[in-house]
């Protein structure tokens, strides 16, 4: 795919000749609007050059609600995945091909350095004002290169240097890297990949000192610690719940906050954006469905009931483990649902981060011990754990790409997965573990119990507790004494991505390490690295925080730097496979069983959804597949 893009010009396949008409066709409740003088036509609303976009199987009509799910104060990825990430371009609903989005094409030169996108002209944000090149200026110059806000995301770097910026013209703007990067429009394909297009400069500038001579009565008057944590307050981040939680903010989305996700709410309800700038190829002003209802659940139990009591339409997130299936399967006619197929492209449902920069002394002596990690997998009986917590559903596996895809590397996926306890018993006692107390689990060499805490969020997924219930009593079996440490997930991302307070942390390891995903089971290159959070921040600050790797580590993050500049597919695949051989030789992260295709539900009349949708937060699932055309038959 890079390969293909560099040193030509893109221009959406769906486009054709219907790019240039007029939009047409608008909700009912808009064109009342219209009437009323409240709204400028539809046509000057989406602008001259609208995104035309071809329905999946018909076009829609106009109206209803789409109801789905969140659970507790936390899920603001269940937002995101729905609405969707709106960046200058996205993966089209096959996770095949990056596509324009907000761009409406863009140019590469031929080495892969200069990136240049052309704006949709007269597109508007939802508050009904021009959205152009100022506007990506802004995000890029004020923001993203703005160390005083945040530190530049590795995302829009190369070499260690940052990107440059430049407006050609109202409707263009270039970014030129110092080194080839062939991932980078898959970067921007991603969830977190909307940095240059997130903020409106109209609304967001007033909450910066450098366009508000009053920031310091603003920050007084919304008890904001900085004007960066207004600004946060005001406009939200990529992956924070207040992105969700100011009505007032102008987005580039389908449909905008009416009912925020704050405080003690109970519900999210977002509207229709009469700004959107899709239309069908009919001409019709998308999207197609007026509202979305978001009910908080307390826990994914509430999830289920209001699924088949047939309180919600789509559902996927959270409800796709095997022991919700059954229940699922059997209440299908009463919810009057049907399941709808969730394909990872690799990797593995649970993995098992040592922390391997621990505070404790003790336990980081032990935890980078190979041999402590190898004896930990061998003492492991995964298919027990699989016929019983999964119900069959599974297959032992590490982590990495499935055996079909051109990306997967042997060793990495099925090293040490046999089980085999008196190996792991000789592994450790041959680490100094080899003194007992008298319950029968293993001392440290000073005397004091080997002990370690794992970190765990129940509600993410609930087989993650019940698993670790059953390695809990297998490590004992082996003189290991592992405690279980459940907690909510806001407070799980402070100990574990943050503060690196864990001695260890479980997370999902679904990966492909395809352009636009971060493979951080592999390299420490994001906040799910937990293995060795003090490296990645080593690594996004180029040396000057966090805590400076081994060598083996800088070798992979070297290479992974090396892959993301790489035009050629083949030339990147050699190189991340590479990465992964090294990453294999040191064992750092332990899977537990594949990551096998799981399902979703939805109603029955709902229309324009796929049967199987790709699985992955990098697509992210399910809103590449375009629910802006997904529509209620009559």
């Amino acid at each position: 795919m890079a390969g293909l893009m560099l040193g030509v010009a893109f221009v959406p396949l769906m486009a054709f000749s219907a790019a240039a008409q007029d939009a047409i066709g608008e909700a009912p409740a808009l064109a009342e609007n219209v009437a009323a003088g409240e709204l400028p036509p539809v046509a000057e609303r989406v602008g001259s050059e609208p995104a035309v976009i071809t329905p999946l199987e018909a076009i829609g009509s106009y109206g209803g609600e789409l109801r789905t799910g969140l659970r507790g104060s936390s899920d603001h990825n269940g937002i995101l995945r729905v609405v969707g990430p709106q960046g200058l371009v996205r993966w089209d609903p096959h996770y095949t091909e990056v596509v324009p989005n907000v761009a409406d094409s863009f140019d590469v030169d031929a080495e892969g350095k200069v990136f240049t996108f052309h704006l949709r002209e007269g597109m508007k944000w939802s508050d009904g004002t021009p959205f152009t090149a100022d506007d990506v200026m802004f995000n890029v110059e004020d923001l993203i290169l703005n160390d005083e806000f945040a530190p530049t995301p590795a995302r829009y770097t190369t070499g260690g240097e940052p990107m440059k910026a430049e407006k050609l013209d109202d409707y263009t703007v270039r970014f030129t890297f110092t080194q080839p990067y062939g991932d980078f429009l898959a970067e921007l394909a991603a969830p977190l990949g909307q940095n240059p297009v997130l903020y409106s400069k109209n609304y967001c500038s007033q909450f910066m000192p450098k366009y508000n001579d009053n920031i310091d009565d603003l920050i007084v008057a919304e008890n904001a610690a900085d004007w960066q944590n207004l600004f946060l307050q005001k406009c939200g981040d990529l992956e924070i719940p207040a992105r969700w939680g100011n009505p007032e903010r102008p987005t580039l989305d389908p449909w905008i906050v009416t009912e925020p996700y704050s405080g003690g709410a109970t519900r999210v309800v977002m509207e229709r954006n009469p700004y959107f700038w899709q239309i069908d190829t009919e001409g019709n002003q998308l999207p197609y469905i007026d509202k979305l209802v978001m009910p908080i659940g307390a826990d994914t139990e509430s999830l289920i009931l209001a699924a088949i009591g047939g309180r919600i339409d789509y559902g996927l997130r959270h409800i796709d483990t095997p022991d919700n299936r059954p229940v699922l399967a059997e209440n299908r006619e009463a919810g009057d649902y049907h399941f709808f197929e969730a394909a990872p492209p690799g990797g593995s449902n649970m993995v098992i981060d040592f922390n391997l920069t621990s505070k404790n002394p003790e336990l980081k002596k032990i935890f980078n011990e190979k041999d402590f990690r190898v004896a930990m997998s061998l003492g492991m009986d995964r298919q027990a754990i699989i016929d019983t917590v999964m119900l069959g559903d599974g297959e032992p596996w590490q982590h990495g790409p499935f055996e079909d895809h051109p990306y997967y590397h042997e060793q990495t996926s099925t090293q040490f997965l046999e089980y085999d306890p008196e190996k792991a018993n000789a592994l450790l006692d041959g680490l100094g573990l080899d003194q007992r107390g008298p319950d029968g689990m293993r001392l440290l060499p000073n005397g004091e119990p080997f002990t370690f805490k794992i970190d765990v969020i129940p509600t993410f997924d609930p087989t993650w507790v019940d698993a670790l219930q059953l390695i809990q009593q297998q490590w004992a079996e082996i003189g290991v004494d592992m405690e279980i440490n459940a907690m909510e997930r806001t407070f799980f991302y402070q100990r574990t991505s943050e503060s690196n307070e864990h001695d260890a942390a479980v997370w999902n390891g679904r990966q492909s390490w395809v352009s636009g995903q971060l493979p951080h089971q592999i390299v420490p290159v994001s906040h799910d690295s937990r293995y060795g959070i003090p490296w990645v921040n080593w690594y996004e600050s180029n040396g000057e925080g966090g805590e400076e790797p081994p060598a083996s580590v800088k070798k992979r993050l070297e290479l992974f730097d090396k892959a993301r500049g790489l035009a050629d597919p083949d030339e990147r695949r050699a190189t991340m496979l590479e990465m992964a051989s090294i990453a294999a030789d040191e064992f750092e992260v332990i899977g537990l069983s594949k990551a096998l295709p799981t399902y979703g539900i939805v109603k029955n009349g709902l229309r324009n959804v796929p049967e199987s949708m790709p699985s992955s937060w990098s697509f992210p699932t399910p809103s590449p597949t375009l629910l802006q055309t997904w529509y209620w038959a009559d």
